[in-house]
């Protein structure tokens, strides 16, 4: 189905059962994604789907049909969610918003060495190029765009590591005095 199709891509959208489970695969996998039981988990990352992501996700019929994933999944239990509008639409009352953010280099450095572990040959040129590319269509939306929630603690991870960001981010947890179980 061509992206450009706003119907059928939102109709898609619409019927798609997401979940969400701890790894089910030893792959190196920090969760299990199934989209009708159909285990999505690496594809959801792949060049693909990372070049086709925010124009798809600016349609407001895929944004709707998302956030009533999103919240039907955050429903489940404790979640951590990542997403660029997380605590600004999706959960808006949620016990702590973490805005975590890095320099678009380091970004594009990440998902390139992530890529390139998985096999992938994009230079890093290209995946910096689309991670601008993605910032400036996610930023500029009418449906649900990316922005800062008011109430969100910022947490620039640029000079930290994986180690340090989940230290700071457990500290916040914390501080906030979220369940953590």
């Amino acid at each position: 189905m061509p992206i450009n199709d706003e119907a059928a891509v939102t109709a898609l959208a619409e019927q798609l059962e997401i979940h969400v489970s701890p790894p089910t695969v030893d792959d190196g996998r920090q969760y299990t994604v199934t989209a009708d039981d159909e285990d999505v988990t690496w594809l959801i990352r792949s060049e693909d789907v990372e070049a086709n992501v925010s124009p798809v996700s600016a349609y407001p019929g895929v944004r709707h049909a998302m956030v009533k994933q999103q919240r039907r999944i955050a429903g489940t239990g404790q979640v951590v969610m990542v997403g660029r509008d997380i605590g600004t639409v999706v959960l808006p009352n949620a016990d702590l918003k973490i805005y975590l953010d890095a320099s678009v280099e380091t970004r594009a450095r990440r998902r390139w060495f992530e890529l390139t572990e998985r096999g992938g040959e994009t230079p890093y040129e290209d995946v910096l190029a689309a991670m601008h590319r993605r910032d400036e269509i996610d930023s500029t939306r009418e449906a649900s765009p990316l922005s800062v929630p008011a109430d969100a603690v910022m947490l620039d991870s640029t000079h930290l590591d994986v180690n340090q960001t989940l230290a700071q981010v457990l500290r916040l947890v914390e501080v906030a005095d979220c369940p953590a179980g």
